[in-house]
């Protein structure tokens, strides 16, 4: 009998547990808000917003104000400087530090005991249970989990007893010394800040190992495989790796880098799950093999609100709670969490693919969008046509951004992406050609402006360079790793800007 035959019926009680959520979704997610409310009423911001004397749903949004990060940043700071019982109950001594805002300053976004236990550990052991449930001949608990993580690395000068790093150095640091026993690598290597020491380190760590699963970023773990199989002079990975099943993913979106994960696994053993698990909480995991959308996980001590699109730049936008949903349409996602953040824009859009179990495919960033012409291209709509198009072309993208050329009185607008190949295509013309035209079919507004050149431009490319986008990073935060993402959509040039100037310049 296997070890995961013998763990398996744990999960499986979860699973029981997760079926609730098509028929019981308002009232689980009115106790998660009952039970927020009740826990945080002691507190600062407690007390300010009378917690203690809120009702229901439609009080709570009555007195709770809708709020971004530079709203809570005053009372957050308070939270790194040690005051207890500020936006959660307690002293708080571990945060996430997440991308810059708009002021260019990093996130720190609290993960208290409750968000650790409730949110963020019980969203892992969800992502395994569903896992379970859709593959009964799994093996995943007879060898090793591979997991990626960040360091500790960070802009603050802190008190010895407050941590502040990536959010998955976080996890490992904190998580239950039993899970080390089927984890890898040691901590002392997943913590370290040093890509180019870390690199050989990983791979290092785990070219002898019998790893069933991964869990990481999409684009830092190819990386760490390709060393691997250079190292061990292979084409696939399960020729290291024969019994690797799964890749729970995520962080960004998995598409621009199917295709490569594709050719160098076996198709037949391989399984990839995709998790929206953010610094701010565990929101939802992929949980049908058929679909790549992501079931929302309704109690893990968050409460969901929504906004609809075209509300989101309103001055006092309305929300919908999960029920009030509906299939196709895309919102804005506000949470009230067990790590303090209250009625909390975290700056991403949904959409809604399905109600009665409600699941969501994320659609981009509030900001990493492009509409200079009307277009309003969203980053699953860049995605997905990139994607295509290396599938038809076998080329494939490392990393992208793209931002608008805008009209002058002699030329129309279009769009410019700035793209680093793995695989660089034939004819990149021809490359061209088709991005745009699978753009089109991914965004009828796209499409339109595009008729017959009349109002915008094909695409253009501007081919980035061999590590450009790792130097770009480099420079603005000062080390490389998961956290940091590239933007792959901006309403304006000042990112792709930023990268051209780079991309002049030879590497060092």
């Amino acid at each position: 009998m296997s070890i995961t035959s013998i763990i398996r019926p744990f999960f499986m009680r979860r699973v029981r547990q997760i079926e609730r959520f098509s028929d019981e979704c308002h009232e689980i997610q009115l106790q998660q808000l009952t039970q927020l409310l009740d826990e945080a009423k002691n507190t600062e911001y407690g007390k300010k917003h009378g917690f203690a004397r809120l009702q229901d749903i439609n009080d709570f949004k009555k007195a709770v104000p809708l709020v971004r990060y530079e709203d809570l940043r005053p009372y957050i700071m308070q939270m790194v400087e040690g005051k207890s019982d500020v936006l959660w109950r307690g002293v708080t001594r571990n945060f996430a530090q997440s991308s810059g805002t708009s002021d260019g300053k990093s996130k720190y976004v609290p993960i208290t005991k409750e968000s650790f236990s409730r949110c963020h550990y019980r969203g892992g052991v969800d992502c395994v249970a569903l896992y379970l449930a859709m593959n009964p001949q799994s093996r995943i608990f007879d060898g090793k989990a591979f997991i990626l993580g960040g360091s500790y690395a960070n802009e603050l000068h802190l008190r010895k007893d407050v941590v502040v790093g990536d959010l998955s150095a976080n996890l490992i640091n904190n998580i239950n010394p039993l899970a080390n026993l089927v984890r890898i690598p040691d901590k002392q290597t997943a913590l370290m800040e040093d890509w180019s020491k870390k690199l050989p380190a990983l791979v290092e760590a785990s070219r002898r190992q019998n790893v069933t699963n991964i869990s990481g970023v999409p684009s830092w773990f190819l990386s760490v495989i390709k060393e691997v199989m250079r190292r061990e002079g292979v084409e696939s990975i399960h020729d290291v790796w024969h019994n690797l099943e799964v890749f729970f993913h995520g962080g960004i979106s998995f598409k621009p880098y199917r295709s490569q994960y594709e050719s160098i696994t076996d198709k037949t053993k391989m399984h990839f799950v995709e998790t929206y698990n953010a610094s701010e909480g565990f929101f939802a995991v992929q949980s049908s093999p058929d679909s790549p959308a992501m079931l929302l996980l309704l109690d893990l001590g968050v409460f969901y609100e929504f906004i609809p699109l075209s509300d989101v730049d309103s001055d006092n936008p309305q929300t919908l709670t999960a029920r009030d949903v509906e299939p196709g349409h895309t919102y804005e996602l506000v949470i009230t969490a067990c790590n303090g953040l209250w009625r909390y824009r975290i700056g991403d859009t949904v959409r809604v693919e399905q109600t009665m179990p409600l699941k969501i495919t994320i659609a981009g960033r509030t900001k990493h969008f492009i509409n200079a012409f009307g277009e309003e291209l969203m980053v699953h709509n860049a995605d997905a046509a990139i994607e295509r198009a290396c599938r038809q072309t076998g080329a494939a993208v490392a990393n992208y951004t793209v931002a608008p050329v805008y009209a002058t009185t002699t030329t129309k607008g279009r769009h410019e992406w700035l793209i680093e190949f793995d695989r660089r295509p034939a004819d990149m013309e021809a490359f061209a050609d088709l991005l745009d035209r699978c753009l089109q079919q991914e965004n009828s507004d796209y499409e339109a402006k595009r008729f017959q050149d009349i109002f915008i431009d094909r695409l253009s490319i501007v081919e980035a360079r061999h590590g450009l986008f790792d130097d770009w990073l480099l420079q603005r935060s000062g080390k490389l790793g998961g956290q940091r993402k590239i933007p792959r959509l901006y309403n304006s040039r000042d990112i792709i800007d930023s990268m051209l100037e780079i991309n002049k310049q030879s590497k060092k």
